[in-house]
């Protein structure tokens, strides 16, 4: 059983950074993708980041320019840098894999809370 394990989130006035981090229990050569996704209370979980294996990069327009997607095959680690945090971006933070099976694995979420 695949497991991913967010971690880093928390509470952060507006304009703060916080890092994220999703370490998967096997290596993750084993996946064609990785991606950050986030979800408010209502609304559909929505793309936020996405590296696949080959390096490309995907933003969601709303985070342009502020967050990093990262990925550290050694230590099968992916990351999300967040700068220039905006209430806005209050959520739930979840990390996704998919295998060149295309299955798809989730973790748990990790609550991000941008406020002064």
């Amino acid at each position: 059983q695949v497991q991913l394990v967010e971690s880093g989130g928390g509470l952060v006035q507006p304009g703060g950074s916080l890092r994220l981090s999703c370490t998967a229990s096997i290596s993750i050569f084993s996946f064609q993708n990785m991606a950050w996704y986030r979800q408010v209370p209502e609304k559909e979980r929505e793309l936020v980041a996405a590296i696949s294996s080959g390096g490309d990069l995907n933003y969601a327009d709303s985070v342009k320019g502020r967050f990093t997607i990262s990925r550290d095959n050694a230590k099968s680690a992916l990351f999300l840098q967040m700068n220039s945090l905006k209430p806005d971006d209050t959520a739930v933070y979840f990390c996704n894999a998919r295998a060149y099976s295309r299955r798809e694995f989730w973790g748990q979420g990790t609550q991000v809370t941008v406020s002064s």
